[in-house]
């Protein structure tokens, strides 16, 4: 039977198999039609949100508002009577977190490369004046390119004082969370992020967690007197960072700035962490399109202003993510230089040349109406108190204009649950802003990306291979992945029975549909805590058998825990 995906969302996206889900939220991978541009497309039944709906709106307006080249990209928002949709930035790589299980534990140099893009999307997600509060390696995600993406913005606080101001709502996840928060005190955001990072470090360089424990009391007594044990393996830099960052008393931790030039994180490094967002904030779009043998040629001018959502900057966005694609149908992305040229460069080649990145003159912001919307959430907890500058959280000034904080951000492939305390569950995505063009502007807008879109599903259709889904006889061979665990075996078919041998004995219900496993746990009551999949496949090099295993729902640790117990029992 048909899923009913509502037609707004079947307009634009081509939706196929999940690729995570928990909680409240399913997440499917996309297609964008238009562009051919891979998309997560996170579900989500609003019967089933409750009292959650709000945090839903919080992660949304942040996504709106954020734009980082570390922060994972919001593409578009549909909401129906019954559902919401998030379109999101799809990052192959996966979690952060599957990586580090992988690997067991990253290297020092590894880990000071991934690090430095943390502290770059948290210096600038704090400049903007929010704290993060759910910093965890399952929220972050790994791109095509290899480089980190925050994700996960439904815990986020933006105080309406700034983040100098003191919260009071304790949440995040328990392991990574701050004293400050265990112990139900008031506190910084900015300074509980850091924490928060430096249990995410330790978890990077070691492999396992700082603060663990079975018994949330013990492991509360644990985070409160910030007693761990560091492993021979870590170099006298990386314990002395870790403690600098893990002290139990907020003040004498060190901030995101001192983390910028810190010489820990400079090491093998020239300059310090680069924050600033390198995104663009206006283009023009020239775009030729090519029908039979005739070129048709559009200009449009696109605000990529905050909190302006509509089809032709949705369609924007998902082009300008995708310029290989677009390359190869001959559609050229020419950005309208407004910034001063380079002395070797003139004006007259920079505008015909096709493909460039867009130049924004970053002195004088695009003028803008700047209407504020009354925060309710969060702001009556706040209570004013003074920094230890006496200024407040003090980054410098971001460079790039306020204009460019467009609502780009990220994929939540595994819609993991977070916990508050009480155990809370976390949400996140709603309806977007209606965009600021005038009625005019949307209909001519709209008859040309409609124009455009039926003119590039011909040469899509050409070009798009079609599916042939043929039932395989043997295992899937595949090429060597972070999350493919290698055997000394060459028999796939041994390797599997050893697995369904095991599962019973370790209470792992499960569904077989050849080669792969979909299993889960279930508590005393029979609810589902646990769903991942475990797929015998072959490795082309070398040519032994792999078992790719990926998890979809329940607490990442726990998960990783359950797979090696059942791998090193099957003797594999």
């Amino acid at each position: 039977m048909p899923v009913d995906y509502t037609s707004e969302l079947l307009k634009y996206y081509e939706v196929y198999e999940t690729i995570g889900s928990g909680g409240f939220a399913k997440v499917k991978l996309g297609r964008h039609i238009l562009t051919g541009e891979k998309v997560a497309i996170k579900i989500m039944e609003k019967k089933d949100l409750g009292d959650d709906l709000p945090r839903v709106k919080t992660e949304i307006e942040a996504m709106k508002n954020l734009s980082h080249q570390h922060v994972c990209r919001l593409y578009h928002v549909i909401e129906t009577n019954s559902k919401i949709y998030m379109v999101l930035e799809y990052c192959p790589g996966g979690e952060l977190f599957d990586y580090i299980v992988a690997k067991d534990r990253l290297s020092e140099e590894e880990t000071r490369v991934f690090f430095r893009q943390i502290v770059s999307a948290l210096a600038y997600v704090h400049s903007q004046g929010y704290a993060h509060r759910d910093l965890k390696p399952e929220n972050l995600l790994i791109d095509e390119d290899h480089n980190l993406k925050l994700i996960d913005f439904g815990l986020c606080a933006k105080p309406k004082g700034g983040l100098g101001y003191e919260l009071m709502t304790c949440c995040g996840s328990p392991a990574y969370a701050a004293p400050e928060l265990i112990q139900g005190k008031s506190y910084i955001g900015s300074e509980a992020d850091v924490w928060s990072m430096g249990v995410l470090l330790f978890a990077l360089l070691c492999g396992y967690l700082p603060f663990d424990d079975d018994n949330c009391m013990v492991l509360y007594r644990k985070i409160t007197k910030g007693h761990y044990d560091n492993p021979r393996w870590l170099s006298p830099g990386s314990v002395l960072l870790l403690n600098q960052m893990m002290q139990v008393e907020p003040k004498r931790r060190l901030t995101v700035r001192q983390l910028l030039d810190h010489p820990w994180v400079m090491k093998g490094y020239s300059s310090p962490v680069e924050w600033h967002s390198t995104r663009p904030v206006t283009v023009t779009l020239c775009i030729r399109v090519i029908t039979g043998c005739t070129f048709i040629h559009f200009n449009i001018n696109v605000s990529l202003i905050v909190n302006e959502q509509n089809t032709t900057v949705n369609n924007y966005r998902l082009i300008s993510a995708y310029q290989k694609l677009i390359f190869s149908l001959q559609l050229h992305l020419i950005p309208v230089s407004t910034a001063q040229k380079p002395p070797y460069q003139s004006s007259e080649k920079r505008q015909g040349e096709v493909g460039q990145s867009p130049v924004i003159d970053q002195r004088k912001p695009r003028p803008r109406n700047t209407e504020k919307r009354e925060r309710t959430r969060e702001n009556k907890e706040n209570l004013t108190v003074s920094s230890r500058d006496g200024n407040g959280f003090a980054l410098p000034a971001p460079v790039t204009p306020v204009s460019s904080r467009k609502g780009r951000t990220g994929i939540c492939h595994n819609a993991t649950q977070a916990f508050t305390f009480p155990m809370l569950l976390r949400s996140r995505s709603l309806d977007m802003a209606g965009c600021q063009l005038d009625s005019g502007q949307k209909r001519k807008a709209g008859k040309v990306f409609g124009s455009l879109e039926r003119g590039l599903d011909k040469v899509i259709t050409m070009l798009t291979p079609s599916k042939k889904r043929g039932l395989r006889d043997g295992p899937r061979r595949i090429k060597a992945q972070y999350n493919v665990t290698l055997t000394s075996q060459t028999n796939a078919d041994q390797v599997l029975n050893q697995i369904l041998s095991v599962l019973p004995e370790k209470n792992v219900d499960f569904v077989q549909k050849g080669y792969t496993l979909k299993c889960r746990t279930q508590s005393d009551f029979g609810k589902v805590t646990m769903q991942f999949e475990l797929e015998v496949c072959m490795l082309q090099k070398p040519e032994v058998v792999g078992i790719r295993r990926q998890r979809l729902k329940g607490d990442a640790w726990v998960y990783k825990h359950l797979v090696e117990d059942i791998l090193s029992t099957s003797s594999i």
